[in-house]
């Protein structure tokens, strides 16, 4: 083996059934391209023909999944060049801009060769972290889902019971939801008189401060809903999404009572939930996308460049604007952000470091990725 064969680089493009990698030479001469099929047996195969091609450090675009637990596990350093930013290196070597695997696995590699010095390498969190970060994810996203079925849901209903929709201050409040089971359309709730409303509502324990009366009154001045055939169906609909928002809310509840008890022993808890108006939920979530290693961040400076807060001057001609953070994250100065609640110590295993990181390549200064 040359000299020059450990300084090889290897990008991959990461696909749900087949990967595609190509090693480059130190000079950007193609060393190989290969297919890798997403299998226990070919990822370790993988790790093995890279070692053999002298392929020390591994560009992908993102920081966690199946292959990187593999390269990380074979002890290749792995760097993580987020897809916006491969997209955009596309233009270095054509003007088509077409996406193909192929070609983005080079891109990687070759985007690893002449900025490497600039990119850090993924440096994995510990597992508690981890399993705070899939739990605190699963969460938004459901969150996410929730907002978008409450939408479908208004939606429908300005259509065929629009009293309905606007009856309560959440179309998704348990209150109005409940209400929605058992009155999901106009004909259901022409029934309604003053005294059977408030029953319903005594029944439900409803904390709102507006009257049946009230209520009442809201529903009575509304458009007119729709009746007959479609509105028969678009009750149909309504109980659908009523259902649906009932499991994910159900849902939702579970998985915060389970990041409060993994935030509650979590050896970085105390640092987050001294935060302003933190809470329990938004304190994971701030836990689990820093993440846990001191050397990612060692200053307060460095931390701004993830919240997209960093001071930056925009100069172009005769124009000059200053973009400066708030006087909250000015006010940090040099110390570093941990200080106020803890000492500056590291967490087990995990490098320490007193200089500020260089900004990752290519473009945006941003932290460097952790693993999920």
């Amino acid at each position: 083996m040359d000299a020059a064969t450990p300084s090889r680089v290897a990008g991959l493009d990461w696909a749900s059934r087949l990967h595609a990698v190509c090693v480059l030479d130190p000079d950007g001469q193609v060393r190989a391209r290969f297919d890798v099929p997403h299998t226990g047996t070919e990822l370790r195969g993988l790790t093995r023909r890279l070692v053999r091609l002298g392929v020390r450090r591994v560009a992908i675009e993102r920081p966690d999944g199946p292959v990187v637990e593999a390269l990380l596990a074979a002890g290749l350093e792995v760097v993580v060049i987020p897809g916006r930013q491969v997209k955009a290196l596309r233009g270095r070597y054509g003007t088509a801009g077409n996406k193909d695997d192929r070609f983005d696995a080079y891109v990687l590699a070759d985007a690893l060769r002449t900025d490497g010095h600039r990119l850090v390498p993924l440096v994995p969190d510990a597992p508690q972290t981890t399993a705070l970060r899939v739990v605190s994810r699963a969460r938004k996203s459901l969150v996410a889902t929730r907002v978008a079925l409450a939408n479908e849901l208004r939606a429908n209903l300005e259509i065929s019971f629009p009293g309905a929709a606007t009856l309560f201050s959440d179309v998704d409040s348990p209150i109005a939801l409940a209400f929605l089971r058992r009155f999901p359309s106009v004909t259901q709730a022409a029934w309604l008189t003053e005294a059977r409303l408030a029953a319903f509502l005594r029944r439900m324990g409803y904390p709102g401060r507006k009257a049946a009366a009230e209520l009442l009154g809201r529903l009575a001045n509304a458009p007119a809903g729709l009746t007959g055939p479609e509105g028969e169906a678009r009750a149909m609909v309504t109980l659908g999404l009523v259902a649906a928002l009932d499991t994910v809310r159900s849902q939702i509840e579970e998985l915060e009572g389970e990041i409060v008890e993994r935030l509650g022993t979590h050896a970085d808890a105390a640092i987050f939930t001294s935060l302003p108006r933190s809470g329990r939920v938004r304190a994971a979530a701030l836990l689990a996308e820093i993440g846990d290693c001191r050397a990612r961040f060692p200053d307060a400076e460095s931390l701004t460049c993830l919240a997209g807060a960093a001071p930056s001057t925009r100069r172009s001609g005769k124009h000059k604007r200053s973009c400066s953070a708030s006087p909250a994250i000015r006010s940090s100065g040099p110390r570093s952000w941990t200080s106020p609640v803890t000492p500056a110590t590291t967490t087990p295993g995990r490098p320490t470091s007193t200089s500020r990181p260089e900004p990752v390549a290519i473009a945006t200064p941003t932290p460097t990725p952790s693993a999920s």
